[in-house]
């Protein structure tokens, strides 16, 4: 599917090709739950994942093949993903329970509960701490993510968000705040008790 709408656009040299291909299909399960961490929902994720794969083939050539591809992936993805959150927050939104302004109708949505993705993504985190992932600023959300679940080190996470180690440390410190403070307001019971 992504691969033959890829094909469309201009192509890297014909030798990186085959290389692209299967880094692409290597890559492919874990940059999808990825994209879906950053978005919390199945269709954003498509989305986010198939414009990243098609700016990483568009811009393959730049590829230092030294370094991991799913880092230099992560950083295209984390700049695509910013740049809509960016683009987004300056439009309107609109409440379901307003109904559609258009036709007076209510807004009729899909419950994608059932896909298979979507199950083998929620299960892997809570829902509260899903909620909680949500519910933060999305540099932090990122950082903690690729911090402490995908379990990223500094220098690394820095490089895919293209920003310095210090500001990594502040920003998985602050999203982790973010998202005690969350959880202990949402869902107190969620927490251990922790003494001072």
């Amino acid at each position: 599917m992504i691969v033959s709408w890829i094909k469309s656009f201009s192509k890297p040299a014909e030798e990186r090709k085959p290389l692209f291909e299967k880094l692409m299909s290597d890559s492919y399960r874990q940059a999808y739950q990825m994209a879906y961490r950053f978005t919390s929902n199945r269709v954003d994720a498509e989305d986010l994942l198939q414009e990243t794969y098609v700016r990483a083939y568009r811009f393959f050539h730049r590829y230092d093949e030294t370094m991991p591809f799913t880092s230099w992936l992560y950083r295209i993805m984390t700049n695509i993903h910013i740049d809509s959150v960016r683009k987004n927050s300056r439009l309107r939104t609109v409440s379901i329970d307003q109904g559609n302004p258009e036709t007076g109708t209510t807004w009729e949505i899909a419950d994608d509960s059932k896909q298979a993705d979507h199950s083998l993504v929620s299960n892997s985190l809570d829902e509260p701490f899903q909620l909680a992932l949500k519910a933060m600023t999305p540099e932090f959300r990122m950082a903690v993510i690729l911090a402490d679940i995908d379990g990223m080190s500094y220098e690394e996470i820095a490089d895919v968000m293209d920003t310095s180690v210090g500001t990594v440390r502040s920003r998985i410190h602050r999203g982790r705040k973010q998202m005690k403070e969350y959880l202990q307001a949402s869902f107190p019971d969620s927490l251990p008790e922790v003494s001072n």
